[in-house]
């Protein structure tokens, strides 16, 4: 019998979607499943991109240009002006996904062997991603008692070895919903600058910023305007997660051509996508806004009613639309697993992602689960009704063990 390849041994499961056949499972026997595992956002997709799709007027679903249909490219220029990122239509390439996008960027960028130092807990599939590419990922650790601020700048500064390539962030963050300060962003500036670095950033959560600073983006970062790789996506900011359209943004001249041939070898990104994600630029102010709203409600809603659980923490997320939490429980994969086997509130459950699965240092995240605020309110009301009573029972859970105590004494 053939092997497979090592490469595919390295891939690591996604902490996201591992434990969908046991939710899968328990739908099946007719229990309820709240997902709070994926950010697959509930909200209206803009009208003007359903629009769009249903009066498409072509005889044929041709190719689209490697690089992206040029007016969307053109009114991505508008749209990014609106944040104080100037760039022009050349410097936007369309991709498959952000997913794409960091892939493309890695395989451009990086050489079998070399180094991206990556904040953790960060979106796992960067690690699947760099091993795509050949590349290794070299961690560090932020802390939850912190509430997932970026880890001191000298630390960094203790992983660059001359392998060392690149720097990868996510900001607004997913899983942990940080905002990286003005502060921060300007010392991850003086390392990139210092070292020659590359800064990969994904910046697909702009739009949902929580603080009343200024959103800061890589490309607002005075001296290295050509090292930065920048991250874009449609599938948050307009619920289109199907679409799978992306974008790579990049003043590097040398950076895009390379990206040009592997986007020439995948032939063209997706033609229909195009067309909606182009409609949804023409959506009115007040889409965007209803959303934004809606995401700071539900936010205060959760991270309320988690810290009112015994034994849980959250710290409280200034971007995106994620939180992790800190559980009362032995092993986070364990609880987030038995809950979908073995659990139900009222034959209700939910699915969250173990966040062990969004850090690559060992042992950490064991007792942290990313939850996504993608459900409305009275969803959310239930679900914080389900983990704590899920916590009374749960047979490694801290506080049943400390119920357990009270009793004896």
């Amino acid at each position: 019998m053939p092997t497979v390849s090592d490469r595919g041994k390295l891939m690591p499961d996604s902490p996201i979607r591992k434990l969908g056949p046991l939710a899968d499972k328990a739908k099946e026997m007719g229990r309820k499943v709240y997902h709070l595992n994926i950010g697959q956002p509930d909200l209206p997709t803009p009208p003007e991109a359903l629009e769009a799709i249903r009066n498409i007027d072509r005889t044929i679903l041709e190719y689209s240009p490697s690089e992206g249909i040029r007016s969307f490219r053109e009114k991505l220029v508008k749209y990014y002006h609106k944040f104080n990122i100037e760039v022009t239509v050349d410097d936007i390439i369309i991709t498959t996904g952000g997913s794409e996008a960091v892939t493309f960027a890695f395989m451009s960028c990086l050489d079998p062997g070399d180094e991206i130092i990556v904040p953790e807990p960060a979106y796992a599939n960067y690690e699947a991603f760099a091993i795509v590419a050949g590349a290794k990922i070299k961690s560090i650790a932020a802390d939850i008692e912190e509430g997932f601020a970026l880890p001191p700048i000298e630390d960094f500064e203790k992983l660059i070895t001359p392998k060392t390539k690149g720097i990868m962030i996510c900001n607004p963050n997913n899983p942990t919903g940080y905002l990286y300060t003005q502060e921060e962003m300007n010392k991850i500036r003086d390392l990139v600058k210092k070292y020659d670095l590359y800064l990969f950033s994904d910046e697909v959560y702009r739009e949902f910023c929580y603080t009343g600073a200024p959103y800061i983006s890589a490309f607002h970062l005075e001296g290295i305007e050509q090292n930065v790789v920048l991250i874009d996506s449609v599938s948050k900011r307009y619920s289109e997660c199907g679409l799978r359209i992306g974008a790579l943004i990049c003043k590097n001249e040398a950076v895009r051509h390379n990206v040009m041939k592997f986007c020439q070898a995948r032939l063209s990104p997706p033609l229909i996508g195009q067309i909606a994600a182009e409609a949804s630029l023409d959506a009115d102010d007040s889409y965007m806004l209803n959303n934004y709203n809606e995401y700071v409600n539900r936010r205060k809603f959760l991270i309320d009613g988690l810290n009112r659980i015994d034994g849980v923490y959250s710290p409280i997320p200034m971007g995106a639309f994620y939180t992790v939490a800190r559980l009362p429980v032995d092993n986070a994969d364990k609880f987030c697993a038995w809950l979908l086997s073995d659990f139900e509130y009222e034959n209700q459950t939910i699915f969250m992602a173990p966040a062990s699965g969004f850090y690559t240092v060992p042992n950490k995240g064991i007792d942290e689960v990313r939850i996504a605020y993608v459900l409305k309110k009275e969803d959310l009301a239930v679900c914080l009704t389900i983990l704590k009573e899920a916590l009374k029972v749960y047979p490694g859970s801290k506080v049943r063990e400390k119920v357990a105590g009270s009793e004896i004494n």
